[in-house]
């Protein structure tokens, strides 16, 4: 009793809420006993409380965001002892600690633990940019790994599972003038069902695709809502043919989030033309699309040599007042399957290109901007044309794209997923659901090439994976019907031709390790093999279009070309890879895995007799920044390489 009178005592001194009562309080005690005990031990100082500034890391999005910059508190939860006890060395008495966010708690420590997870809490004291009584309030992550619960001045605002893709809640019990208290729990234990998925290898080392970083990975935004919020926003070019006229479909979908009913109307310019999505009465709460499309004569098209792109803005009035706006930049274009190639513009697609991770040494995952456009730029000088990662990219990194005119294989991280967990309904709306919201994030980028369902889920895919590849291709097409769906698996000769599985996509991609790799029963043990194994590959999917969604050989000291992960092991490697990909002209690509070296799990070889665990070393660019000899030859056969070429077919 003491006990629940003591924590009752420190639910009183949040800022006063006029609609609780003690009984309420004592029914929302349970959920709210992990983070009144966390808030007892912290600092007898509170930290400064400043305002968010008004500026965003990436520029497409809604007028009035605010960057939740400046110093925020963090500490391990109690359960998490051994990680724990490192970080108390580094900080006060009261074991919370003062950093910068993005943040990930477990940058460094390549330990089992770090990998398996853990549980973190945030906190940011802050004070609004306008104390107005007229507006109302959201709050945006942009990824947080990998469940979140989040509360605002004691009390619970929302949860959130999944990482990589924004969330968002709107903020209620706030403080128009003085201190707000934001505090959020981070539960990044990933579980078998989760994406990607969590599990052990034969040693017992935990797995997950790639480095399991805790914490927010990405930043924070405060977000003014005045009158109304975007639910969501959409700008579609839709280009027949290279030489058609387009149309420019814009659908906006919005949210009255004042107490009155409202007059809104929605205007917008697309380049130098003028738009009116039209005027609608919106009663408070009311959800309302508005749309409208422009006819372009003779649209300049976006391509990777000319990345053309339209300044798109709308202006959103209610009862005659502006209320918000909204900017995004447009490029149109037309990417499809025709004849068994993918198709850019009326030109096939003979790309070459790399993966990435968005991952630094200094910084992990909450890497900043100028990291992003170091990873672009390495990608532009590498003669690369299309990245691919495993997860949605950055805005920020989708808007560079954007601009550079690098296609992106966007990819959700349904990875590795084992058939027992896909056969869960329950899983496969889940990624589902995942897949849309990558498509709702980032629909309105041209260099958005395609959607890819997944990566390397079993390689002979029986009907449970057949149910969800069928249902995922199915949401894609019809949700967005201007870009093609695709999938990644594994390169065996024993699981060719599975026509009927992988009917419903447009794109296959093979992840080629030929000579690396031994494989199930030293099937690609022979690199020699390669070349048949492609040419069955074209025969058994003749109208999908293939692509190398990976190759690539870990590197990590001079030595002898016989020695696998040497320099020049790794230069013959990929010199035979990319000249048996040139004596392929029905191929649409290729991409080397990866770019840069970044972190896996502990225990890492990758298939190097002298591994450096937990680093990916197939990376042409080391974690320290050097590029490997391999870059050269890689460079010189992408800067070689046709990329786009005369369609024999189709537009």
């Amino acid at each position: 009793m003491e006990k629940r009178a003591a924590h009752e005592a420190l639910y009183r001194s949040f800022p006063p809420d006029p609609v609780l009562t003690l009984p309420v309080m004592r029914a929302r005690l349970t959920f709210l006993l992990p983070v009144l005990a966390l808030l007892a031990l912290l600092p007898a100082q509170a930290h400064a409380a400043g305002k968010p500034s008004a500026k965003t890391l990436y520029a497409d999005g809604p007028e009035g965001r605010y960057l939740m910059d400046g110093e925020w508190l963090f500490r391990l939860d109690n359960a998490d002892q051994g990680v724990k006890q490192r970080l108390m060395r580094q900080t006060s008495k009261s074991g919370w600690k003062a950093v910068k966010v993005p943040n990930v708690w477990n940058l460094g420590d390549p330990s089992n633990a770090s990998m398996a997870g853990g549980i973190g809490w945030y906190r940011k004291d802050f004070q609004l940019p306008s104390a107005s009584a007229a507006l109302d309030w959201a709050i945006r992550f942009e990824s947080v790994n990998y469940r979140s619960k989040v509360w605002l001045n004691g009390r619970p605002i929302g949860e959130n599972t999944g990482a990589y893709i924004p969330f968002q809640f709107q903020l209620s019990g706030l403080k128009r003038t003085g201190t707000n208290r934001l505090v959020i729990r981070v539960d990044s234990r990933r579980k078998p069902t989760d994406f990607p998925p969590s599990g052990l290898n034969t040693e017992g080392v935990p797995t997950g695709g790639w480095w399991n970083y805790g914490g927010i990975q990405r930043e924070v935004y405060l977000q003014k809502l005045d009158t109304v919020d975007y639910k969501d926003v959409l700008v579609r070019p839709v280009l027949p043919c290279a030489n058609c006229a387009s149309d420019v479909q814009m659908k906006l979908t919005l949210r009255n989030v004042s107490s009155g009913g409202k007059r809104i109307k929605v205007t917008g310019t697309y380049g130098n033309r003028s738009v009116n999505l039209g005027t609608k009465t919106m009663g408070p709460g009311a959800i309302a699309a508005f749309s409208d499309t422009l006819r372009i004569a003779k649209p300049q098209l976006w391509s990777p040599q000319h990345p053309h792109l339209y300044k798109v803005h709308f202006t959103v009035t209610a009862n005659g007042r502006k209320v918000s706006g909204y900017d995004l930049h447009s490029g149109i274009r037309s990417i499809k399957v025709s004849n068994g190639h993918l198709i850019l513009n009326g030109q096939a697609l003979n790309f070459r290109g790399v993966g990435l991770h968005e991952d630094s040494k200094a910084d992990g995952f909450a890497i900043d901007d100028a990291r992003r456009e170091q990873l672009l730029k390495d990608a532009k000088e590498l003669g690369a044309t299309v990245i691919r990662t495993h997860y949605p990219l950055h805005p920020y990194t989708h808007e560079l794209a954007d601009r550079l005119g690098l296609l992106i294989w966007s990819e959700i991280p349904v990875y590795s997923v084992k058939t027992q967990y896909l056969k869960l309904k329950s899983v496969r709306q889940l990624a589902i659901k995942e897949l849309g919201k990558n498509i709702a994030a980032n629909q309105n980028h041209p260099s958005v090439m395609l959607w890819s369902i997944g990566n390397e889920l079993s390689s002979q895919p029986g009907p449970v994976q057949n149910a969800y590849i069928k249902a995922a291709a199915k949401f894609a097409k019809e949700t967005d019907p201007t870009r093609p769906v695709g999938i990644a698996v594994a390169g065996y000769p024993s699981s060719l031709c599975q026509a009927a599985s992988y009917a419903p996509l447009d794109v296959l991609g093979i992840n080629d390790y030929f000579g690396w790799y031994p494989g199930p029963n030293g099937q690609i043990f022979d690199r020699t093999k390669l070349s048949v194994y492609l040419d069955a590959v074209h025969a058994c999917y003749a109208n999908k279009a293939i692509v190398i969604t990976e190759f690539g050989a870990e590197a990590n000291r001079d030595g002898p070309v016989e020695e696998k992960g040497t320099w020049a092991f790794q230069q013959d490697w990929v010199n035979f890879q990319l000249n048996t990909f040139a004596t392929k002209p029905w191929l649409s690509g290729a991409l080397y895995w990866a770019l840069n070296e970044f972190w896996v799990r502990p225990g890492w070889d990758g298939g190097d007799p002298r591994p450096q665990p937990p680093v990916f070393q197939k990376g042409l660019i080391t974690y320290d920044g050097v590029r490997k000899p391999a870059w050269a030859d890689v460079q010189r056969w992408f800067t070689q390489t046709q990329q786009l070429v005369p369609a024999t077919g189709g537009t």
